[in-house]
């Protein structure tokens, strides 16, 4: 392949990995993916890769000096491969192309089940709740929204991170509270199949760290709501913290529970 013909190929390959990351960014689908404060390094990459691209498609035919003297007969070629250059385009193309037109953007439940979503609470809950503010009835007051029907409005993670602060759940328990996330069967001490797992995810950095974080939705003796299998739902009810299997779990006693719009992405970023 001449020179000219194989820095087209390559500039072809750096332009479309500039509109795949573009695309993603905008798009929407990079908050299923990356925390806020990451999310501008895909944009700028994506342009540093579009203006590398741009530039070496435009200068395809351009010769230069390879900065430095050859010996007499020396035949090396600085862009010379030992690899077809269209096999190394397939290389680069092939897998990301794949997995752009077939991601779902979101996990399966056996991948959430990988992921702590049936876990029981964490040892170190109590080391991260020793990291949180002191919360008062005065603060829950001032900073949570109460419902029409009297309950207060919690992020999902504050009730999680509950089980390891004996202080909050002094205050929190028998609490009336409001809730989101996502409504699962629970797998554990459920003969009844009056329970189920609501859980949401936390994003650290990026997917690949994502964890759910999860409490015990129980309804008692009534029957649990029709609801699809790992959809959104705002559930009211009753905060308890009962010890089960050896833990402290934070369990909901359902009042009402209905299905809800997802919210504009899926981790604790989210402004309340």
């Amino acid at each position: 392949m001449n020179v000219k013909l194989q820095r087209i190929v390559f500039s072809l390959v750096v332009l479309t990995w500039a509109a795949v990351l573009l695309y993603f960014f905008g798009s929407g689908r990079i908050v299923k993916y990356l925390a806020p404060d990451f999310r501008p390094l895909v944009l700028y990459g994506g342009l540093g890769l579009a203006v590398l691209g741009l530039f070496v498609l435009l200068t395809a035919g351009e010769k230069s000096s390879c900065g430095h003297d050859h010996s007499e007969g020396d035949p090396h070629d600085h862009e010379a491969s030992d690899m077809n250059p269209f096999t190394s385009m397939a290389l680069m193309l092939v897998p990301i192309l794949f997995a752009v037109a077939n991601t779902k953007d979101s996990f399966s439940l056996a991948a959430l089940s990988r992921k702590s979503l049936f876990d029981e609470p964490l040892s170190n809950n109590v080391f991260l709740a020793e990291n949180l503010p002191p919360l008062t009835m005065a603060d829950i007051e001032k900073t949570h929204k109460k419902s029409e029907a009297g309950f207060y409005e919690f992020n999902l993670m504050e009730l999680y991170f509950a089980a390891g602060d004996p202080e909050i759940q002094k205050l929190l328990n028998g609490f009336k509270v409001e809730t989101e996330g996502r409504l699962v069967m629970e797998k554990e001490n459920n003969e009844a199949g009056n329970r189920r797992r609501l859980y949401r995810l936390f994003i650290t950095c990026c997917a690949a760290d994502a964890r759910a974080v999860p409490i015990i939705i129980d309804f008692g003796n009534e029957t649990p709501p029709t609801i699809a299998e790992n959809a959104w739902v705002k559930i009211s009810g009753t905060v308890t913290f009962p010890v089960e299997r050896g833990a402290t779990q934070v369990i909901l006693q359902s009042a009402s529970c209905v299905e809800s719009e997802a919210p504009w992405e899926e981790s604790f970023m989210r402004n309340y």
